[in-house]
C-alpha cells in the first residue's frame, strides 16, 4: 500500500548533467513511483538552497555546506550525494602563473591567502572546503561558476575556486591547479569530501520517507543500468560538453556511493561538517539525521 499524499511533490534538483541522470528514471516513468507525483523544479544549487532554507522544496538537491542550516526542517536521504572520493572543488590560475608541483601544503596556503579568490557561492561545500583549507577569513568574492574561468582572465581576480566540469577542462582551458579540496581532505581524513546530498522534509511519516527513498535510489540504479539512455537525457544540461566528457563527469559524482553513501559516506559528512562546527564555520550538529 502507498503513503503518498494527494499532493504534487516539488523535487529541486539542479540543472546539472549528474543530477539530471539521477532522475532520468523518475522524470520519464521508467520506475514505478508508488502513487507519488513529482514536479521536478530545476534550479541552481544557490537557489535550492535558499529555497530549502525556507521549506519550501519536499525534497531537494541541496550543498552540504547548506544542509548545517536546515537539520531542524530536512533529514538527510542515504542516496543522491555528490562525493569527491580524493577529488573536488580546485583552485586554479592562469598556466605559468601557480607555484612549484613541489610546493608545500603551507607554502600554498600562504600563497592563496595573498591572492583575490573567485568563489562560487558562499553557501556551497566549495567554499566550506576552502574556508576549513585557508582559514575563515581570505580575500574572495563570489562568482558565478560558469564565469570563473573568464574573471580569471580578465584579470578581476588572481584565483578561481572552481566545480562542476571545470574540473576536468581546466587544464585545456589555460589553467594550472594549485591545490585540490578533495584530495587535501582525504589526505586529512581518509574520507571522501561530500559536496551535495538530498534531503526530506521532516514533516513526512518514516514510512513515506523510506518509500520516497526506494523511489529515488531506484531512479539512480535505472540510470547506472541503463547508462547510455541517462547519459543522452542529461545532455541537454551538459552546456556544451560533448558525450564522453558528460560521461566522465557524470562517472565522478554518480557512483556506489550516489546508491547508498554507507558507513564512510555518513562519516565523511559528519567530518566536514564537524570541522566546520568546530571552527565556527556552521551551526553545531546536534539534530544531523539520516533517514535510514
Amino acid at each position: 500500500m502507498s503513503h503518498a499524499p494527494d499532493t504534487t511533490l516539488l523535487l529541486g534538483h539542479s540543472p546539472d548533467p549528474d543530477d539530471a541522470f539521477m532522475f532520468y528514471a523518475m522524470a520519464a516513468d521508467k520506475i514505478d513511483l508508488m502513487g507519488y507525483r513529482f514536479e521536478h523544479t530545476l534550479q541552481d544549487i544557490q537557489t535550492l538552497n535558499e529555497r530549502a532554507i525556507r521549506g519550501e522544496l519536499h525534497l531537494s538537491a541541496v550543498s552540504i555546506h547548506a544542509y548545517a542550516y536546515l537539520l531542524d526542517s530536512y533529514a538527510l536521504l542515504p542516496c543522491g550525494a555528490s562525493m569527491g572520493d580524493g577529488y573536488g572543488p580546485m583552485f586554479v590560475c592562469l598556466q605559468g602563473q601557480g607555484l612549484a608541483v613541489d610546493a608545500s601544503e603551507e607554502k600554498k596556503k600562504t600563497w592563496l591567502r595573498s591572492k583575490k579568490i573567485a568563489v562560487p557561492g558562499l553557501m556551497t561545500s566549495a567554499y566550506l572546503s576552502a574556508q576549513l583549507y585557508l582559514g575563515k577569513e581570505f580575500n574572495h568574492i563570489v562568482v558565478p561558476f560558469d564565469e570563473i574561468f573568464e574573471a580569471i582572465r580578465s584579470g578581476s581576480v588572481d584565483i578561481g575556486l572552481i566545480i562542476h566540469e571545470g574540473q576536468l577542462t581546466y587544464a585545456q582551458e589555460g589553467f594550472e591547479k594549485v591545490a585540490d579540496m578533495g584530495e587535501w581532505f582525504k589526505g586529512e581524513s581518509g574520507l571522501p569530501l561530500p559536496l551535495g546530498g538530498n534531503v526530506i522534509r521532516k514533516d513526512f511519516t518514516q514510512q513515506q520517507r523510506r518509500e520516497l527513498n526506494t523511489i529515488m535510489k531506484e531512479s539512480i540504479r535505472y540510470g547506472l543500468e541503463h547508462r547510455r539512455a541517462a547519459v543522452d537525457h542529461s545532455m541537454a544540461h551538459a552546456r556544451g560538453m560533448e558525450v564522453p566528457l558528460a560521461d566522465e563527469f557524470i562517472g565522478m559524482y554518480v557512483n556506489n556511493y550516489t546508491l547508498d553513501y554507507g558507513d564512510s559516506g555518513r562519516a565523511a559528512i559528519r567530518e566536514f561538517l564537524g570541522r566546520a562546527a568546530d571552527q565556527g564555520l556552521v551551526p553545531r550538529l546536534d539534530k544531523l539525521e539520516f533517514v535510514s
